[in-house]
């Protein structure tokens, strides 16, 4: 075995392909990442811009998730019906060029090619930078860290998705199980104090009201909630990527990854409004995540609050992985053109 083949693996030959094929428990580490670590910057996000709103912005993340979740339900169903009707992957791009034609599939297929490349250097800067938070002595190395974590992530999915999907496992799951977790045993110190559960770590004080509730402001922090969205579509680009019964398959990977999200999100909202939690603004002195603030209120900052730190720094700085699962696949799709029926 050369240094090659060790660092790279073994190469794979064409017809091997099938062997590549993955199932729900490793597609959801693969094609979720992306979703499923939005949970950690979803809500803040929406939060953030309902700090000029004081204690009653607390008040207002509440319906706005569940504004977010319906919506997330009504992707879903949209997603699951494009798996179906387009088992050759491709997504929006499929979707657009069958239906609207080749400028608009282009279009679709660009906006999803920077999207993707977005998402690399947003999911990797945030990892990077919530590390650096914890540990200001790695500022000078911001940037080495970044394209450390790039080569790293580059390098595992030169192995082929099957390894990659099992080397992010462990993170993946770890940071699902710690935050559903957290919320569970919040939910129950919440109702057994009668709904004003007492923080084990201290919180912030709480901001006096420097503005009063508009619909603009409460619009543009649902759709700044709504990035907790982000990721549910990779599931439908990636459709070749699962073992047969392709749709079957993908369709339950989406599902899992959908229905933990409709857990997360709501369970943030719901202790984030039972604590009293609210954001900080990002960059300046005494800046927490929102996460960050929950997990101490919960269950103080122990060594489960280090552990979860951990996991959500690693799925931030991972969940570009769905990037380099997906858009290599975007840009080998193809339609079959279409059968005309014959006079």
């Amino acid at each position: 075995m050369t240094v090659l083949d060790l660092l790279l693996g073994r190469p794979l030959a064409s017809d091997e392909s099938r062997g590549e094929q993955i199932g729900p428990l490793v597609g959801i580490p693969i094609f979720g990442l992306d979703a499923l670590s939005s949970a950690a910057y979803g809500p803040e996000a929406a939060l953030t811009l309902l700090i000029p709103l004081g204690a009653a912005g607390i008040f207002y993340i509440v319906p706005i998730s569940v504004s977010i979740i319906v919506l997330l339900i009504i992707v879903y169903f949209s997603y699951c019906q494009t798996i179906q009707a387009y088992p050759g992957g491709g997504g929006s791009y499929t979707v657009a060029r069958q239906n609207l034609g080749v400028s608009a599939g282009l279009l679709a297929a660009a906006a999803l090619m920077i999207d993707y490349v977005l998402v690399v250097a947003v999911g990797i800067s945030a990892g990077v930078g919530a590390l650096v938070s914890a540990v200001p002595r790695l500022q000078p190395w911001t940037l080495f860290l970044c394209l450390a974590i790039l080569a790293m992530i580059t390098l595992v999915n030169l192995r082929g998705v099957r390894e990659t999907g099992l080397l992010f496992t462990v993170p993946t799951y770890l940071f699902v199980g710690c935050l559903l977790l957290v919320i569970l045993l919040g939910i129950v110190k919440t109702f057994a104090s009668a709904g004003r559960p007492e923080p084990v770590a201290p919180l912030p004080r709480l901001r006096l009201a420097a503005a009063v509730p508009s619909l603009w402001l409460l619009l543009q922090a649902f759709a700044s909630g709504c990035t907790a969205m982000t990721g549910v579509e990779a599931v439908s680009n990636g459709v070749k990527a699962f073992r047969a019964p392709v749709v079957p398959t993908a369709r339950r990977t989406l599902t899992i990854i959908i229905a933990i999200l409709a857990i997360m999100l709501p369970g943030i909202a719901y202790l984030v409004h039972a604590y009293g939690i609210s954001a900080t603004n990002p960059g300046q002195p005494g800046y927490q995540s929102i996460l960050s603030m929950l997990l101490g209120a919960v269950v103080g900052r122990g060594v489960f609050y280090y552990i979860s730190i951990a996991s959500i720094l690693l799925v931030l700085a991972l969940s570009a992985n769905t990037a380099f699962a997906d858009f290599p696949r975007l840009c080998r799709s193809k339609l079959r053109p279409k059968r005309h029926r014959k006079s």
